[in-house]
């Protein structure tokens, strides 16, 4: 799906069709629910923010909090992640994704390898790591995300700042729509 700065209530209403025919297809495989009711506040938001496609989206649970998280790529390749209440629409956080944990902008703020945010990540959350990506917060800090699978078979989003070593954020996943194969592992 598209996303481009639009002004006309048919371009509106473009984005809100071609993701409402993804839940539609989702909402027959058990995905959706009645209870998502902020989604097409959320494309407006974002589209207001970002151009580019809608690559994955994601309902995760965690802090008492329920949020969609969105990753969207631009014309050029780059991705952002944008978190926005399910109830309100609104968003909460936007990151922006680098492709390697080499890249300038990661690499200058990093203290810590992927593999030691990997144990940290693993030691509090064990299960195996389905997916990493390397972010760059909104106060430009570089972290690591990592999708965890439990024995349980439920994933967890877990976040490591490659500053200090920290776990920051968790989520638990409760679907997903879209992949990103470049960040499996």
């Amino acid at each position: 799906m598209l996303l481009r700065p639009h002004n006309t209530r048919a371009d509106n209403m473009k984005y809100k069709s071609s993701l409402t025919c993804l839940f539609t297809l989702a909402a027959f495989s058990g995905v959706a629910t009645a209870a998502d009711k902020g989604i097409d506040s959320c494309i407006d938001a974002i589209s207001k923010q970002q151009a580019g496609e809608i690559v994955k989206v994601e309902k995760v649970t965690g802090n008492g909090k329920t949020l969609y998280e969105f990753e969207v790529r631009d014309a050029n390749g780059f991705e952002w992640e944008f978190m926005c209440g399910v109830d309100s629409g609104k968003i909460v956080e936007q990151e922006s994704e680098v492709r390697s944990p080499e890249s300038l902008t990661f690499r200058q703020g990093r203290k810590y390898t992927e593999e030691d945010a990997a144990a940290v990540a693993l030691k509090s959350y064990p299960g195996v790591i389905q997916e990493v990506e390397y972010e760059i917060e909104e106060d430009s800090s570089p972290t690591y995300e990592f999708d965890i699978v439990g024995k349980d078979g439920k994933q967890t989003k877990v976040e490591v700042d490659a500053k200090s070593g920290k776990i920051i954020e968790v989520w638990n996943e409760e679907w997903e729509i879209g992949q990103e194969p470049e960040e499996r592992r």
